[in-house]
């Protein structure tokens, strides 16, 4: 592990010697569907700016009627932020209150840390399950947003829900890899 430069929490590195096969192999699976999710995000966000450029530029020089370059970019935002916070919560890289850690022993931040992502992982738990509920109804009902343009609501809710199991299980493999005894050192 390495150190924020400011003595905050270090950021986890990818362990050395894992405690099961099992676990490696769920570290491994997770980072692999993080590091794709990256890119796709990176290329939503591209295209969203791509988006809403032609909208501005459609709008301006063209008197053009844009209906769907708003909902479409939205869309897109929501996707690449839901979808990329199990990559960030991998980094340690969330927002966090770092007033406090350098006060603190090691041994009482080790279990602040571990209340922290526990508390995280109910609450996240909590969503990715409201979440799942949410895209289940916008599917069953064929629910559609209020615009001109009306794309279906499902789409956003299972960006949302898949963004949010994802973070749920980032923080699984967190809260188990703090109780073994040979990552605490």
């Amino acid at each position: 592990m390495s150190a924020h430069a400011d003595g905050g929490d270090p950021v986890v590195a990818p362990s050395a010697a894992p405690a099961s096969p099992i676990f490696a192999a769920a570290e491994r699976a997770l980072d692999l569907v993080n590091r794709v999710v990256m890119v796709a995000a990176s290329l939503a966000l591209i295209a969203a700016s791509v988006i809403l450029s032609y909208s501005v530029v459609a709008r301006y020089l063209y008197n053009a009627a844009t209906y769907w370059q708003d909902e479409a970019s939205v869309f897109l935002l929501v996707g690449a932020t839901f979808l990329t916070a199990a990559h960030v919560q991998s980094r340690r890289g969330h927002v966090g209150i770092e007033a406090v850690v350098g006060l603190l022993p090691p041994g009482v931040n080790r279990v602040r840390r571990f209340v922290v992502d526990v508390a995280t992982l109910v609450f996240c738990a909590f969503f990715a399950w409201k979440s799942w509920t949410l895209f289940h109804e916008a599917w069953v009902d064929g629910q559609v947003t209020s615009s001109t343009w009306a794309p279906p609501l499902w789409i956003p809710y299972s960006v949302m829900a898949a963004g949010m199991t994802l973070l749920a299980l980032q923080v699984v493999l967190q809260v188990v890899a703090e109780l073994d005894p040979k990552k605490r050192s």
